[in-house]
């Protein structure tokens, strides 16, 4: 399995995930081929999930800009085709009550109003692609798993309308019918927008409306060499190269450490995993997950969750720590587990698909657009900490702009600000799972007495 901390890229030989999404969306689509010449760009992408491809967009299609993306395997090959598809407004993991402690509320409004303009890119895009991704209608719930968590959700819902102004409620575990049953449901926290889809079909509709722009994206093309003279950055890969005056990074939680010096250890890839049931009966729906709005949970190791258009159950949760034991089937047999405990009806069923990716936490839980120090003409977006289907999108329209020389402004500095570096790189994967040994004994303390 490819990981981040071990690999420069993900080599060849390395299947693509057996996700539902891609037996949904089986096709490939067309794209330029692997880079066999060396060639010239305005601006040269490295990435081709969702900020790679709508910073490609908006390069070609508003700045008037030749943009080439270099794509290690396939477009959204990595986690923007291997989500679990909720676009909402949400980026990083920094509580919004943590937010507002260390910034103020002045910033905490005008970082919420950016997401608020990423879930509406999602939208536009879709709309002015007429991108097919099997959209489902709005509606974010996050439950309480445990009794005290209801009082804390309350208190968001109260954050949510005086802060920002924003028409979240609270569900009261007895009004939970029709949304979400079984016994650890004390209570929701409902938010209007955000939806789930096809993250694959988005990604495949975002690469078309790229490519018919005007942008080059070439596939199995990783980058294995980035020198710069002159005010001129090559990208060298194993068939040819792109030089160009900028560069923007769009690998997420695939930036390898040998990528580039400054980008180094800027990000901690951290693994998601996700399994998909086969389809239930209709007494299972009515005891599980009757609605089709997006869910998720408030364990400290939370997990995500959502009902198929075909009656499937996605689960999702992070477990495993290296790439080398992501494909343990413990794994599985965790979110299996942890789905059975959630909704006891679905008990014995079926598991058609098991698959995994990599999403970036920054030491700040907080994502980033920014122009790198010492680095000139070079910018990199990520950071999202598996929340960023929507604001992936935006950070990659921001960072086009930025890379056209137009000016990028907003209230919430912290956004367009260098990422501190992980310290002790050779042990991240030590202090990851001792974290995530204490997260669980959190969750287990609760659960024994709610």
């Amino acid at each position: 399995m490819y990981d981040p901390l071990v690999h420069s890229y993900p080599p060849s030989q390395i299947p693509a995930a057996d996700s539902y999404w891609r037996a949904m969306a089986p096709q490939e689509q067309p794209d330029d081929g692997t880079l066999a010449s060396e060639t010239r760009a305005d601006v040269a992408i490295i990435g081709g999930g969702y900020t790679g491809l709508s910073a490609a967009l908006e390069l070609t299609r508003h700045q008037g800009l030749r943009a080439v993306v270099l794509e290690a395997r396939s477009a959204a090959w990595g986690c923007s085709g291997r989500n679990g598809s909720f676009a909402r407004i949400s980026g990083g993991r920094m509580p919004h009550a943590a937010l507002i402690a260390q910034f103020g509320e002045a910033t905490a409004r005008a970082f919420f109003d950016e997401l608020r303009a990423g879930l509406d890119t999602v939208r536009r895009l879709i709309e002015e692609g007429g991108i097919d991704c099997d959209r489902q209608p709005d509606g974010v719930y996050k439950v309480a798993t445990f009794a005290p968590h209801a009082e804390k959700l309350q208190a968001e819902v109260e954050l949510y309308n005086r802060v920002f102004g924003y028409p979240a409620r609270f569900i009261q575990a007895r009004e939970l019918d029709g949304i979400h049953g079984g016994p650890e449901a004390f209570g929701a926290l409902h938010l209007p927008d955000g939806f789930a889809m096809n993250p694959l079909k988005l990604a495949h509709g975002l690469q078309r409306m790229a490519r018919a722009a005007g942008a080059t994206v070439h596939s199995d093309s990783p980058v294995i060499g980035w020198t710069t003279q002159n005010g001129l950055h090559t990208l060298r890969t194993p068939g040819g190269s792109v030089t160009a005056p900028k560069v923007i990074v769009a690998t997420n939680g695939y930036t390898s450490n040998s990528l580039h010096p400054r980008l180094s250890s800027r990000v901690l890839p951290v693994h998601s995993q996700i399994i998909v049931t086969t389809p239930m009966s209709d007494a299972q729906v009515r005891a599980s997950i009757p609605t089709d709005g997006c869910l998720f949970d408030t364990r400290e190791l939370l997990f995500y969750y959502r009902r198929l258009p075909d009656n499937r159950v996605l689960f999702g949760g992070r477990s495993a720590i290296s790439g080398a034991d992501s494909t343990d089937p413990k794994h599985r047999a965790y979110l299996y587990n942890a789905m059975v405990r959630k909704f006891p009806a679905l008990a014995g069923i079926g598991i058609d698909h098991w698959w995994g990716g990599w999403v970036a936490v920054t030491r700040n839980s907080l994502p980033f657009f920014y122009q790198v120090p010492g680095l000139e003409g070079a910018f990199w977006g990520g950071g999202y900490a598996g929340s960023g289907v929507s604001f992936s999108m935006h950070a990659g329209t921001r960072l086009a702009q930025m890379a056209a020389g137009l000016p990028v402004k907003n209230g919430a500095a912290f956004l367009t600000q260098e990422p501190a570096r992980y310290p002790f790189g050779r042990f991240l994967r030590i202090g990851q799972t001792l974290a995530y040994r204490w997260l669980h004994h959190k969750d287990a303390r609760l659960a024994a007495t709610s």
